[in-house]
């Protein structure tokens, strides 16, 4: 239970620093959505659950900054060519995380990376499907995400 709540407290600054309202008021919302998505998803939060390693997590969080910068510039740089020479497509991206979490933050990082969208998940859970708004190289892609997002995950919570 203190980590389901200690959860919603981050959560909730979060919530609060991303609205850019520093109100008790929206801080208390802000909790209060945080209590309903943590009970909708029943994450196990128990001690023994998984390792989370802070600093880890900070250079997952640090990493995520980065590709969030470099890919955003590039396709700021290719929307505003005058020749877009784009090869769209989508792969099979073989998973090596393998939990739940793991595989939806792995989903959702990508996902929120520009130029790239995380689309499903294979039912086996070993496969996830990206789409990319160009990729030229399908395995520098895949090298990408698993020397990248992927390898940062295991680093931080296993």
């Amino acid at each position: 239970m203190i980590h389901f709540l200690a959860l919603a407290v981050v959560f909730s600054v979060v919530w609060t620093a991303v609205t850019g309202a520093f109100t008790i008021v929206n801080m208390l919302f802000g909790l209060a959505l945080s209590a309903v998505a943590l009970s909708l998803v029943k994450v196990d939060l128990s001690p023994g659950s998984g390792r989370v390693r802070p600093l880890k997590t900070l250079s997952l969080f640090g990493l995520f900054v980065v590709e969030l910068l470099k890919s955003g510039w590039r396709v700021a740089r290719t929307v505003v060519r005058r020749d877009m020479d784009l090869k769209p497509g989508m792969l099979a991206y073989p998973l090596t995380v393998t939990r739940d979490f793991e595989i939806t933050l792995l989903a959702n990082m990508i996902t929120l990376t520009p130029g790239t969208l995380s689309v499903d998940v294979s039912a086996d859970r070993r496969t996830l499907y990206v789409h990319c708004i160009d990729m030229p190289d399908a395995d520098a892609v895949i090298a990408d995400i698993r020397g990248g997002f992927e390898k940062k995950i295991m680093e931080a919570f296993r």
